[in-house]
């Protein structure tokens, strides 16, 4: 579980204290954080429980996100949910990403070939958030990750691949903050296998993980112009193991990762 934002946590990313930086926006955007999927209405005391900020200063936050129209008020339960325009500001985002635009066709193309799930992932402090996420199976009740779905960053493939191109201050930074919502005696495998993960993409640029029952994903870390760094990943539904999953698809992965790693080169102004 994420530390909430707060005056006594200096060293978490979301203090915004450097010269031009707005702390009053930074705030608001934690409000707006604390959405989360499955949550409806969240009422100012439940705000700053999950923020780490004074009541008084959510009161002020929300009654301006009402106004400015990211919030609605739902009188009766005192509460508020989020608003249109937080959804418009997403679909603007991937409508617009130079990323999405070039890898978007591939990943379907992929995905309707070998009849597997393909997705791209971009880190969010220590969780994975889907830019993109093309399902397969053709049952409705199945295709439940969507793109703007976040997934925890120890657990998946998606997360240990981002967590292998850190550098060791970055990453030990990120695992602290993590390891924050375990146990010592759970915590312990989780690393040992996010260890095992690093070493396996510097050996063959690919991990694979199996947390969820009868799911096996494979992922692999793409650099994209301008230094941002994301991570693709293949899954699909299976009774096989990791390691035979790997056998199959790890050159199907690594040859999609190729091609769109071309496509961007292609479109980039720098070219």
């Amino acid at each position: 579980m994420t530390p909430p934002f707060s005056d006594q946590s200096p060293d978490t990313p979301r203090r915004f204290d450097g010269i031009g930086q707005n702390r009053s926006l930074a705030r608001g955007l934690e409000i707006l954080r604390a959405f989360k999927p499955g949550t409806d209405l969240l009422g100012n005391g439940e705000l700053a429980e999950r923020t780490g900020l004074s009541a008084a200063t959510v009161s002020r936050l929300t009654q301006t996100l009402v106004t400015s129209g990211f919030l609605e008020y739902e009188r009766g339960a005192r509460a508020y949910r989020l608003a249109a325009p937080v959804l418009s500001l997403g679909h603007a985002m991937r409508a617009a990403s130079p990323v999405l635009n070039a890898a978007t066709p591939f990943m379907r193309d992929v995905s309707n070939k070998l009849r597997v799930n393909i997705g791209l992932a971009g880190a969010d402090r220590t969780e994975m958030v889907y830019l993109e996420s093309i399902r397969y199976n053709r049952r409705a009740s199945l295709r439940t990750i969507v793109a703007g779905q976040r997934v925890p960053m120890e657990l998946t493939s998606l997360g240990r691949a981002y967590l292998a191109t850190r550098d060791l201050a970055a990453r030990q930074a990120l695992l602290e903050t993590i390891m924050q919502g375990y146990r010592s005696a759970s915590w312990k495998p989780i690393v040992a296998d996010i260890d095992r993960a690093i070493a396996k993409i510097a050996a063959d640029d690919y991990c694979v993980a199996s947390w969820q029952p009868g799911v096996v994903a494979m992922s692999t870390p793409l650099l994209v112009p301008g230094g941002q760094t994301l991570a693709l990943n293949l899954s699909l539904m299976t009774d096989d193991t990791p390691a035979a999953v790997a056998r199959q698809h790890a050159a199907d992965l690594l040859d999609l990762k190729n091609k769109i790693v071309i496509e961007l080169a292609r479109r980039s102004p720098a070219q």
